[in-house]
């Protein structure tokens, strides 16, 4: 079995910004106050994160 696990934490390379994902909120947060998730900011994903994983 196959579990997707999204990322919690993203960062801009461009600008340096720090978005972090709240279960209870259900949305982004920056500098805890809700985000636009569909920002143009490019975010450090460089490959390293794999979202796809094994099943416990």
């Amino acid at each position: 079995m196959v579990t997707i696990t999204p990322p919690t934490e993203r960062t801009c390379e461009r600008c340096g910004r720090s978005d972090r994902w709240d279960d209870d909120a259900g949305t982004w947060l920056i500098d805890g106050e809700a985000g636009d998730p569909y920002c143009l900011h490019e975010w450090d994903i460089n490959g390293t994160y794999n979202p796809v994983g094994e099943a416990p």
